[in-house]
């Protein structure tokens, strides 16, 4: 009968013989919990971390998660798969009801639909975002953003010999666009002064727990949800927030639209 010393030993020799004899770069497959210790240590590097992986098996790899969760993800950059996925056989891939509870926040829009109410709403899209009026609105608010926000913004920092996260800046130009595009409306997070803008701060919020839901199991999730601890807490205050500046985004629209002449809007072009 081997002692439990002796059984401990032989299996540590056997997990460190298999360390030895495998590949550094990828994630390593732990018994019961999968490849979910190697991920949570690059969480922050996640990204990067994906390119190596990705480049080191062919384009294509598949993270196994712990056994008693349903966290298996394909992860694919190959081309002939990506255009079998999105394209030739895009009907195959439904995103399905396990799809929508993660991203629960960004409602029934074309993100999270199937079947005819993707379809629709493609065709709605597509129809808005190709009309010329939209067009017109697009180039003005671009170039005007980058005139009247963004260098501004550099110049500052220039002059007054200041150190500025570029990543940052960009980010809060492609935050200022967008809004403008979709509501009408500049939220000034592109300023000298960098000010702080919940709406912004919100979607971050919002999109690093939505991360995190691909990362820990399902069950963990619910937990932090009922407790109304930990991710699941920021995104329930980041949710309402962004529910709060889009119902007073409609509510201006609205009254803009009953005051402002049809003459007008043409001129200017229009936001979707």
């Amino acid at each position: 009968m081997l002692g439990y010393f002796e059984i401990v030993l032989a299996a540590a020799c056997f997990f460190f013989l298999l360390y030895l004899g495998c590949d550094k770069e990828l994630p390593w497959t732990w018994p019961l919990v999968g490849m979910l210790p190697s991920l949570l240590t690059v969480v922050n590097q996640i990204h990067e971390r994906c390119t190596v992986v990705l480049g080191r098996t062919g384009g294509t790899f598949l993270l196994k998660g712990p056994s008693f969760g349903n966290m298996d993800m394909l992860l694919t950059v190959d081309l002939t798969n990506v255009h079998y996925i999105m394209s030739s056989k895009f009907t195959n891939f439904p995103k399905g009801p396990e799809f929508r509870k993660i991203f629960d926040v960004l409602g029934d829009g074309i993100f999270n639909s199937d079947s005819d109410s993707w379809r629709n709403q493609r065709k709605l899209a597509r129809a808005m975002l190709s009309h010329h009026r939209f067009y017109k609105f697009l180039v003005k608010t671009s170039q005007e953003k980058v005139e009247k926000g963004l260098i501004p913004v550099l110049e500052h920092v220039a002059n007054q010999g200041l150190k500025v996260d570029m990543q940052d800046s960009f980010q809060r130009l492609n935050f200022d666009t967008t809004t403008m595009l979709v509501t009408g409306y500049d939220p000034g997070c592109l300023s000298t002064g960098l000010p702080d803008v919940p709406f912004s701060k919100a979607m971050d919020n919002a999109e690093e727990a939505v991360f995190m839901r691909h990362v820990l199991p399902p069950w963990f999730r619910k937990l932090q949800s009922g407790l109304g601890i930990g991710k699941e807490k920021k995104l329930r205050k980041a949710w309402a927030t962004l529910d709060h500046v889009i119902g007073d985004f409609i509510s201006m629209k609205r009254n803009q639209l009953l005051k402002k002449m049809k003459s007008e809007v043409e001129e200017d072009g229009v936001d979707l």
